[in-house]
């Protein structure tokens, strides 16, 4: 079905209420334009409403492009309070490192994931440099576009690719499905899975296919857990029921109480795979008992390192392998 950009078209079923926490709270639906406005930040990005539209309102990129709105009539600035720490990290990433890109492919970690599992991704570092394969730490910029900062997310865009070309890089490993889904169409550099280049070079075991959360980024298409099912022996079932893992559109700080009921909801499944380093944290620091598919595929054992994760984020700016 065409993507539908009009609040206006909206047939108020209540579908897309149904099945979203926030405009439940509110009591909204995707049709009520002026509302939904005025709480352009606190929805979580998560795209369930527009999976649901029986007629193809894409509601998420409706509240995306009023965050952007909003950002334009408030001369280019965020006009919420809450994310001047973010925007001071992540608009010209503070972090990053280049040290480790001597080779014309590089592993590009992303934030989350060295942050939360730092022993893990220093192993990854090591068996890549093994196989030729350097590292490279730095942020790709989909915090801050889903912030509705358009121009500094062009910035961050023409700088990362600038800093890479400018490293001889042809080719870069992503391990995060956020980094993937937002850079694949944007950057002219070969971009490949990090589930890709493990099958490639012979790396890592197969594991038991069990329950999997998909990411928002995942919800319709699957363009990264295509590339793990390799590695699964089963098939897996998807989790459903949890609209988000509660960290989605930087709307956790706007709406803590329904990010952890959204976190919490892993507490009765059981074991859950995931795929995404902050979807495990979260789950993790709410009860829930997720686990890394990456960890699992590599025999590694690590919890998530959520007390130390801004610590370990900071130290990736040193890190060498």
């Amino acid at each position: 079905m065409e993507k539908n950009m009009n609040p206006d078209d909206c047939i108020h079923c209540g579908k897309c209420k149904k099945n979203c926490l926030f405009l439940q709270k509110y009591d909204i639906d995707i049709g009520d334009k002026e509302k939904l406005y005025e709480l352009a930040y606190h929805c979580f990005l998560c795209g369930e409403c527009s999976k649901v539209c029986p007629i193809g309102i894409d509601g998420k990129e409706i509240i995306l492009e009023m965050r952007r709105r909003k950002v334009r009539e408030n001369n280019g600035k965020v006009p919420e309070n809450g994310y001047s720490l973010l925007q001071f990290e992540k608009k010209d990433y503070i972090y990053k490192n280049y040290k480790n890109s001597t080779n014309n492919t590089v592993l590009f970690p992303g934030c989350n994931f060295p942050s939360l599992f730092p022993k893990t991704t220093k192993k990854l570092m090591e068996i890549f440099k093994k196989h030729g394969i350097g590292t490279v730490f730095d942020c790709c910029g989909k915090p801050i576009s889903e912030l509705g900062l358009t121009k500094e997310e062009g910035e961050i865009v023409n700088r990362l690719e600038k800093n890479l070309k400018k490293h001889n890089i042809e080719e870069i490993i992503i391990l995060c499905p956020n980094c993937y889904a937002f850079l694949k169409p944007v950057l002219n550099i070969k971009i490949t899975s990090i589930y890709e280049k493990l099958q490639e070079l012979g790396i890592g075991e197969k594991i038991e296919a069990g329950k999997v959360y998909p990411t928002c980024q995942e919800r319709g298409n699957f363009p990264m857990f295509g590339k793990i099912e390799p590695f699964l022996d089963g098939e897996a079932s998807f989790v459903e029921g949890i609209q988000c893992c509660g960290l989605g559109g930087c709307a956790s700080s706007k709406e803590p109480e329904i990010s952890s009921t959204m976190a919490g909801k892993t507490k009765d499944l059981g074991k859950v795979l995931t795929f995404c380093a902050s979807c495990t944290g979260i789950f993790d620091r709410n009860g829930g008992d997720a686990e890394h598919i990456l960890l699992k595929i590599l025999g590694e054992e690590e919890n998530p390192d959520s007390k130390k994760s801004m610590i370990n984020r900071i130290s990736t700016r040193w890190w060498k392998v």
